[in-house]
């Protein structure tokens, strides 16, 4: 039975560090047998600093997959869906590797992320870096809670993990999706409470939603909560942290799911909206600013590596 990376379904952490690599030519096989040791490498950081409760994810982007594997592929995997509808932009960029490091100690994550850029030495060029961290009770610095629909327990693997009858190649794996959004923060601050409201569909503070009957329709959470043509709700698990400093303030998105769709019909909605003029006012205050799709493999997958 196919083991998944333990960070996909993981429970969230106070810091994160996102690395976006490209491969330089003729680095393949040696990408490869870089990848078929990560998981060692983070289970013996795990270990070493045990109070961290670090967890990685590595994952092959959409357009660098067919090169880096190619005997097969992930039945859905295809290039991030850009899409652009007046002043709202989803742009889609092309990264060839994704590690996602998550720990409770930002030295810790630090020290991880030196050691992998030391074991890809000079067959990857460091593309991206994002340094996030979890803000007050699992907020994004617009002051609203992230995530609030996530799916909980063993349901997480239900809906983020790529089931064996499927796909058995890539059973355990799951289809990726990252977005680097950066906040209009002061356009934002010049809105009053309830209005900041409307634009989510809940309550600020006490994060309860609002009845569907009180829901504006550009509501973000009217936009992002989606069902398919049997009425069963559309999920992703949302892995998301915010980023920022002094000048620029934002959320890098990351979105696993056992298929891409989930996550195309949501970016739709919230772009394109409901063919009626009712998108997400949220793109109102924040940009996405890059767009991303991987695979992030099974661990036997990724020590099979090792072995072609």
């Amino acid at each position: 039975m196919a083991r998944e990376q333990f960070g996909i379904c993981a429970e969230p952490n106070l810091h994160g560090s996102y690395l976006l690599f490209n491969v330089l030519d003729d680095k393949n096989a040696f990408i490869r047998a870089a990848l078929s040791r990560l998981p060692a490498l983070f289970d013996d950081y795990a270990d070493r600093y045990s109070e961290a409760n670090l967890i990685g994810v590595v994952a092959i982007g959409a357009a660098y997959w067919d090169e880096f594997y190619p005997q097969a592929r992930p039945d859905s995997l295809a290039p991030f869906p850009a899409m652009h509808s007046g002043d709202r932009v989803a742009p889609s960029d092309s990264y060839d590797i994704y590690v996602e490091i998550r720990s409770d100690r930002a030295d810790v994550n630090h020290i991880v992320s030196t050691k992998i850029c030391q074991l890809f030495a000079e067959s990857v060029e460091l593309s991206e870096q994002i340094q996030a961290f979890r803000f007050l009770d699992g907020r994004d610095l617009t002051g609203f809670v992230d995530g609030t629909e996530n799916p909980q327990g063993l349901h997480r693997r239900e809906v983020a993990l790529v089931k064996e009858q499927d796909q058995p190649l890539f059973a355990g794996g799951s289809y990726l999706h990252v977005q680097r959004y950066e906040h209009n923060i002061r356009l934002w601050n010049s809105l009053a409470e309830h209005e900041q409201e409307d634009v989510y569909g809940r309550t600020k503070y006490d994060n309860i939603e609002y009845k569907s009957e009180n829901k504006p329709l550009t509501a973000h959470t009217k936009r992002t909560s989606l069902k398919d043509e049997n009425g069963n709700s559309l999920e992703i698990l949302r892995q998301s942290m915010p980023y920022g400093d002094m000048k620029r303030k934002g959320l890098f998105f990351v979105s696993y799911c056992h298929s891409p769709k989930p996550f195309e019909l949501m970016l739709k909605s919230m772009v394109h909206g409901d063919g009626e003029g009712h998108s997400d006012h949220l793109l109102k205050y924040t940009q996405a600013e890059t767009g991303a799709a991987f695979f992030a493999p099974s661990l036997n997958f990724l020590k099979a590596l090792a072995e072609n």
